[in-house]
């Protein structure tokens, strides 16, 4: 389905196919089905932020174009752009090691997953997670100095008032893979809580319009557009209470103060995203310490137990959702998908009308404008970032 974000895909596509054969997978199983989205969340997170975003802010918004991305950072700041290269190399290798490829790993399958990790894959992870973690702190620092001279782009990037959809675990820790829905409003006040995925139908409802191929889902109860929310790591760090990890726990206090409690413009997308590397680095290093990721009981058997299953997983954008109808045989004979690029297109919208109506004024539309709205899409890191290309000038 998408080849940026794979493991997000195969884990919610392993996770119903759990449901449709009615097994509770083995503990090695889970952990390692974690180990794998925290690696991708890892390297997902450092594409967007080194390779995709970073040129704007050391680069500036205006700079030549031909210069604005991952060659001219390495020009300016050839050591950062090592750094952030090989932080994607690691949660990048973390998935090879489990999965066997980095991209589209059969291994994630109905009922577990096909192997552990392997004992040298623990080795490697141990070697290189001191590297990864003096590159996020770098990050953040070089991020928090930047934020000062961004006021205008937190102002009109995406800064209103909406609704935040994620995973919480028990006590609302945050979570990427288990744990249920809650959703909260721009006031930090829980709107709704304890959901089960198996009901998103309830609460969440999926409007089109003619102008777009993209569905653009809204909160139920409040109706279309009114019910506009976020997904991603701007709403999990708004819908979660704390990470449990101390270095993780510590940044998110910081950054609640820095935004003002609940973030609401979308721009502080990225500095959530340097927030939750953190945190799945210090999720990394307790996975691999425990036991349970070497246990050859990986895989739960069974058969066609029921016929319709829907599974939910923290994809490094934000919540997904397969839900699946199968015949007796499993066959598929009807899926529905709301995918994370999907689940933030009201806002995506909206956020590219406040950056237009702040930056245009008259007919021209110089190049520098055109690239602040393509940053403020940025922000929420869609799959549109890979999956379209314009070939020579923006149209």
């Amino acid at each position: 389905i998408c080849g940026i974000c794979p493991v997000s895909h195969l884990l919610c596509a392993a996770k119903t196919g759990d449901k449709i054969l009615a097994v509770e997978i083995p503990i090695a199983a889970q952990k390692l089905r974690r180990l794998m989205n925290l690696g991708q969340i890892t390297q997902s997170h450092a594409l967007s932020f080194f390779h995709l975003s970073s040129p704007d802010f050391l680069l500036g918004w205006d700079s030549d174009p031909g210069q604005r991305n991952i060659f001219g950072l390495i020009a300016s700041d050839p050591e950062l752009a090592r750094q952030g290269i090989r932080l994607r190399q690691f949660g990048q290798k973390i998935i090879e090691l489990l999965g066997a490829k980095k991209i589209h790993p059969a291994w994630s399958v109905p009922g577990g997953v096909r192997s552990p990790l392997p004992e040298e894959g623990r080795a490697w992870i141990r070697e290189r997670l001191p590297e990864s973690y003096q590159t996020i702190h770098t990050a953040l620092a070089l991020f928090k100095e930047l934020l000062e001279r961004f006021s205008t782009e937190v102002a009109n990037f995406g800064e209103f008032p909406s609704l935040f959809m994620g995973l919480v675990g028990k006590d609302g820790l945050w979570e990427h893979y288990g744990g249920h829905i809650r959703f909260t409003d721009s006031q930090g006040n829980i709107v709704a809580d304890n959901l089960r995925e198996e009901d998103y139908q309830d609460y969440i409802g999926e409007s089109v319009e003619k102008w777009s191929y993209l569905k653009f889902p809204y909160y139920k109860p409040l109706g279309y557009p009114e019910g506009i929310y976020r997904v991603g790591p701007l709403a999990r760090l708004n819908v979660c209470s704390r990470f449990g990890t101390p270095g993780a726990d510590g940044e998110l206090r910081e950054y609640r103060d820095r935004v003002g409690g609940v973030a609401t413009s979308s721009f502080y997308y990225h500095y959530a995203r340097l927030v939750e590397i953190l945190g799945a680095l210090e999720g990394i290093e307790a996975l691999i310490e425990d036991g349970d990721i070497v246990s050859h009981r990986t895989r739960a058997q069974g058969g066609i137990n029921a016929l319709e299953g829907v599974g939910v997983s923290e994809a490094p954008r934000g919540t997904l959702f397969h839900h699946y109808h199968v015949d007796e045989d499993g066959l598929i004979e009807k899926v529905n998908l709301i995918i994370v690029t999907g689940n933030n297109n009201l806002a995506m919208n909206k956020t590219v009308a406040q950056i237009a109506k702040h930056c245009i004024h008259g007919h021209d539309i110089p190049e520098g404008m055109l690239n602040r709205v393509e940053a403020g899409i940025r922000c929420y890191d869609p799959c549109l970032s890979c999956s379209t290309h314009t070939a020579g000038q923006m149209p």
